[in-house]
């Protein structure tokens, strides 16, 4: 028999969570792209006899591999095209201070602070500041061969090339990745009906909560790019209609689950059909069998399905006008004014930037006064582990180690036994796939895929063979200890969970969607989006503590106490909709006072939460009418309050 680990051995829970391989599916396409991007500059610059140029182009390449994540093409176009410029920019400046002392220290990290200024605005503008760093970096520690502006446009080139591979089947693919997002999003709601009554103990708000992200994504997908005139997009404009009339059967998903009887098989059956509909971009009649429903929740159901199907099967692009009303997103100009206002004005934007300036700026001072072989690799492993919207610091300082040991491995491999030159193209072949099929499973396997292939152009530019593979993993070890004193330990606020201050808006924001759920001062469409705008933030919420919960402690065993409480106020913003959804269809309307003393007390539970590291003591006393519509949402805030009450001997 197999032996256990006694269990002082065995691991901790946050190393394993840690090291846990995410399931996710290959992107098949992506893994076509980055082998033919990544090896087609190799082959090009070895037939004009001058590799250098064809690995500066590669690497161009690897920074379009690592943004090509979206289907969407409109998507594709501002993750690689975007990115790329701020490349340029940053490649360009890096090269102008190379060899220049202390000016190119000065140079770096101002570069830095401004790079982790914009990355707060947004996925795009993430990948733009990340590029912009990491290439000045290189600039500034690598001499770049030819003329000033050589390096750009190779570099520049290469991601361009990945773009252009990804928009070739755009012509006979239009529309196709949105029609797909949104019938995902129809799929995630059956399955949410399906576990409304289930007895799985998680199971209703894991499918909750996956439909919370589905939504998010194909709302992003689709109102990011939509025409700001109808005539101009039908598409979009059809697809956010679709969008808008799944949320009623969401909203009634909640009143389903807490009536704790199991729907018809029809009713997820009739949904998936909408999907199929929607997927396939179909306009017509569509039978949805639903039986006759004989209680206020089914009634419920039945209308928005109903209310659904009509959208769906109709020739109008938006037969209720519900595009202006629930998602007309604003001008460019507006957004952009408003990312701007964000950057400069944002203390958590000034925060980060001068985080990762301090990390840089420390790096970029110890290569300076010790010889260190390679050094700009300590200041790229930190601008790759302190990214705010990539998870942990810690855990990616972590993963970073292990996945450097892992890809020295491969490197030591190819760069020993594999000849220089010709040989270099069917090796990239091999090895750049491995990052888009790998980069999902998470970031330690990113790091060990991606490792091999930059100590492969590397060698094509330095001619340093297995030379590179010490110098590797000292400058990897020392930019992961910058990062993790620098930028972990010195700030509070990365090792100490602020729960009080996450949940405390949350809650509040409980509050003020409870009094406009019943109130006839606010209009649907406003409601709606205050309801859908709630989960958005409780979904970032439950997001980022599982991210805690890879902390070692105290990090880690201060979220999974808070644990249940985030699930609690998830509950209560069910419950509120369900209420909602009974009242208007049939339940007699609560009076206002009952509720006024709910949301006072959802008040005083947030107060109790905000600025505190520890579970706050509050009265759990709510009474009223035992057969009110409220009664379900009173027993949730009153299991809340009593789990943000510290148990007494």
């Amino acid at each position: 028999m197999p032996r256990e680990l006694p269990i002082g051995l065995t691991p901790p829970d946050w190393l394993v969570r840690n090291l846990r391989p995410q399931q996710a599916p290959v992107n098949r396409p992506a893994v076509a792209r980055a082998a033919l991007a990544m090896a087609l500059p190799l082959l090009i610059g070895l037939a004009l006899g001058r590799p250098e140029y064809g690995a500066l182009a590669s690497m161009g390449a690897l920074s379009g591999v690592i943004g090509d994540t979206a289907d969407a093409y409109r998507i594709r176009i501002l993750n690689i095209a975007i990115p790329q410029a701020f490349g340029a920019v940053g490649i360009t400046l890096g090269a102008a201070v190379y060899g220049h002392g202390w000016l190119a220290v000065t140079a770096v990290t101002a570069v830095a602070l401004v790079s982790g200024m914009i990355s707060t605005i947004g996925a795009v503008a993430s990948v733009s500041g990340l590029l912009l760093l990491l290439n000045s970096v290189v600039g500034a520690g690598l001499p770049m061969p030819g003329a000033w502006w050589l390096a750009p446009v190779l570099m520049t080139g290469g991601g361009l090339l990945v773009l252009l591979l990804a928009l070739l089947a755009w012509p006979l693919r239009s529309g196709v990745p949105e029609r797909a997002a949104v019938a995902g999003t129809y799929r995630t709601v059956a399955t949410l009906l399906d576990a409304s009554a289930g007895t799985t103990p998680g199971a209703y708000e894991d499918a909750r909560h996956a439909v919370t992200q589905s939504l998010n994504q194909s709302y992003d997908l689709v109102l990011a790019h939509r025409a700001r005139h109808h005539g101009r997009s039908p598409e979009l404009t059809r697809l956010l209609a679709q969008l808008n009339a799944i949320t009623p059967v969401v909203e009634a998903a909640p009143a389903a689950h807490l009536a704790g009887r199991p729907l018809p098989p029809e009713v997820p059956a009739a949904v998936r059909h909408l999907a199929q509909a929607v997927e396939t971009g179909f306009t017509g009649p569509i039978g949805l069998g639903l039986p006759t429903p004989t209680e206020e929740t089914g009634r419920a159901v039945d209308h928005a399905l109903r209310h659904t199907a009509e959208v769906v099967a109709a020739p109008d692009v938006d037969p209720l006008g519900l595009v202006d009303r629930l998602g007309r997103p604003a001008a460019l100009r507006v957004r952009a004014a408003r990312a701007a206002h964000d950057v400069l004005l944002s203390a958590a934007s000034w925060r980060y930037g001068l985080r990762l300036a301090l990390c840089i700026g420390l790096a970029q001072v110890l290569v300076s006064i010790i010889t260190v072989p390679r050094s700009y690799w300590v200041a790229l492993t930190i601008t790759f582990v302190l990214k705010p919207d990539f998870g942990s610091v810690f855990s990616r300082a972590l993963l970073r180690a292990v996945g450097t040991v892992a890809g020295l491995v491969v490197a030591a491999a190819v760069l020993s036994q594999v000849p220089r030159g010709w040989w270099d193209v069917p090796v990239m072949l091999l090895l750049a796939p491995l990052i888009p099929a790998l980069t999902p499973r998470g970031y330690g396997y990113q790091t060990a895929a991606i490792t091999p292939v930059i100590l492969l152009l590397s060698d094509i530019l330095n001619h340093q063979g297995t030379a590179l593979l010490l110098p590797r993993l000292v400058d990897s070890l020392i930019g992961c200890a910058i990062a993790l004193v620098a930028g972990y330990l010195l700030w509070p606020e990365s090792w100490h969970t602020r729960v009080g201050d996450r949940l405390a808006d949350a809650v509040a924001d409980t509050a003020r969607y409870t009094e406009s759920a019943f109130g006839s001062h606010v209009d649907p469409p406003a409601r709606a989006r205050m309801r859908r705008r709630l989960y958005r933030d409780l979904s970032v919420i439950r997001t980022e503590f599982q991210r805690a919960l890879t902390e070692p402690p105290p990090t880690g065993t201060r979220a999974a106490a808070w644990w249940p409480l985030v699930v609690a106020v998830e509950r209560i913003v069910d419950a509120t909709t369900a209420a909602r959804v009974r009242v208007k269809h049939g339940a007699e309307p609560p009076s206002e006072a009952e509720i006024a003393h709910v949301a006072r007390q959802l008040r005083e539970l947030s107060e109790g939460l905000r600025d505190t590291d520890v579970l706050y003591p509050v009265r759990t006393d709510l009474t009223g009418p035992a057969d009110s519509v409220l009664e379900p949402l009173r027993q949730e805030v009153a299991a809340a309050r009593t789990i943000a009450s510290p148990h007494q001997p």
